[in-house]
């Protein structure tokens, strides 16, 4: 496990169970932040389940400063074909408004980092929305780099369902 960050009033530590209605406070804030309220479907009963069930999808750290949440940062595996390594995929990072500008965020991308190499991941990555300008001048004062050549693409919703139901290539198993 990653050491603790130098700030003794700082604590960043795994998730449990117990922590659900916390994570669901701060990824409600986030969504906030980012002007996404609106797509925001998860509960703590899905949460349970994702994160902590009998198949975790995820897992969340979270950022405690004087015993006070703060911030979280949750995350999965990707995996890189061209390195043969698996790496970790940072799907949010978030540090509540009063508290940033004290280095949480860079702890919560230290901690990550520290566990990539601890479990030999190639690499870090992250989406950031393009109107983000202080987060993206975070990352990049860290050395982050924008993976420009590359488009995100995603199927949601109606269209998620109608590539699923699509007869004409059935799944083979």
């Amino acid at each position: 496990m990653p050491p603790a960050p130098s700030d003794p009033r700082l604590r960043i530590r795994r998730a449990r169970k117990e922590d659900v209605q916390v994570i669901l406070g701060l990824i409600k804030e986030l969504a906030e932040y980012e002007r996404l309220a609106h797509e925001v479907v998860a509960n703590e009963t899905i949460l349970r389940e994702t994160l902590f069930g009998e198949r975790p999808y995820a897992e969340v750290v979270i950022a405690y400063d004087d015993g006070q949440p703060v911030g979280y940062a949750l995350f999965f595996h990707s995996f890189s074909t061209f390195l043969g390594r698996p790496g970790i995929y940072l799907e949010d990072v978030y540090v509540r408004p009063p508290m940033r500008g004290k280095g949480i965020g860079k702890a919560l991308l230290v901690y990550l980092a520290q566990l990539a190499k601890e479990r030999k991941c190639g690499r870090l990555e992250w989406a950031v929305l393009n109107w983000n300008e202080p987060s993206i001048a975070f990352y990049e004062k860290l050395g982050a780099m924008p993976m420009s050549e590359w488009t995100v693409y995603r199927l949601t919703g109606t269209a998620l369902d109608r590539v699923a139901e699509d007869t004409q290539h059935p799944p083979t198993t």
